[in-house]
């Protein structure tokens, strides 16, 4: 691949992630499940765990490997149906590994405003996305999703 094609390679995953957070944010379902591959897997085991208490403010698919697009889809959406939320990606490492292979780590922020009754008031996550995409019919996919922590601060309710 040269220079050229990966560099737009980089441009479109960028795009891709830029959908993904926007998706999520705005609770649109249908544009999240557009972000990935079938077969994908997400890992979002202690996103959402407060790790001076560990409170977990975000129970249920946090808790465990999620797979299949359909099923991170519904997943996701169940988690963030409650809440309020804001998700800030910048500055990725993107490596593009073949014609339809690619790896990218993307330091990120979040902001998640619970309702009333949740065991936290607000959390306001620091850490990193790390996935693998794949090409497919044209368009890059996410194929696997993993989010570790660095600091999560929580308001308690």
């Amino acid at each position: 691949m040269d220079d050229v094609k990966k560099l737009l390679a980089i441009e479109e995953i960028k795009q891709l992630k830029a959908r993904y957070f926007r998706a999520v944010d705005t609770k649109d379902a249908g544009l999240l499940r557009s972000v990935f591959t079938d077969d994908a897997t997400a890992d979002y085991r202690g996103a959402a765990t407060d790790p001076s208490s560990g409170i977990n403010a975000v129970p249920g698919n946090t808790e465990e490997i999620v797979r299949g697009g359909e099923s991170i889809t519904d997943g996701v959406m169940e988690a963030v149906s409650h809440l309020v939320s804001v998700h800030h990606g910048c500055m990725p490492e993107i490596t593009v590994t073949g014609e339809t292979s690619a790896t990218g780590i993307w330091p990120m922020v979040d902001i998640l405003r619970m309702n009333p009754g949740a065991p936290v008031k607000e959390l306001v996550g620091y850490g990193h996305y790390h996935e693998t995409y794949r090409r497919e019919n044209g368009a890059w996919k996410i194929q696997s999703l993993r989010l570790s922590r660095l600091r999560v601060d929580v308001t308690p309710a």
